[in-house]
């Protein structure tokens, strides 16, 4: 239990402004762990985005290059965004 402390500790000082709200009914760890869990899904969309608009960047424009991988990983981190946001959203609702 000590390992999983030190990880939530570690996370909320990578984090800026990620103070989950406690739900009612899931008290402790679980919950904290649970609401940083949300916050680094957010940021692993963004990394997600950001590296597709590398990708666009850096590929090969012909007719021949796989022009559609790029988007993949756009969408991928978007939609990573939108159901982590949406979450954290409906769970803050029902906390507060």
């Amino acid at each position: 239990m000590t390992m999983t402390m030190q990880l939530v500790t570690l996370a909320d000082g990578l984090i800026p402004g990620a103070k989950p709200t406690k739900i009612p009914g899931m008290d402790g760890t679980v919950s904290q762990m649970f609401g940083y869990a949300l916050w680094l899904l957010v940021l692993a969309g963004v990394g997600g985005t950001g590296y597709g608009v590398y990708k666009l960047a850096i590929s090969d424009k012909s007719r021949h290059g796989g022009g559609s991988e790029p988007f993949k990983w756009m969408g991928g981190g978007i939609a990573a965004i939108i159901l982590a946001s949406s979450l954290i959203t409906i769970l803050n609702g029902i906390a507060g």
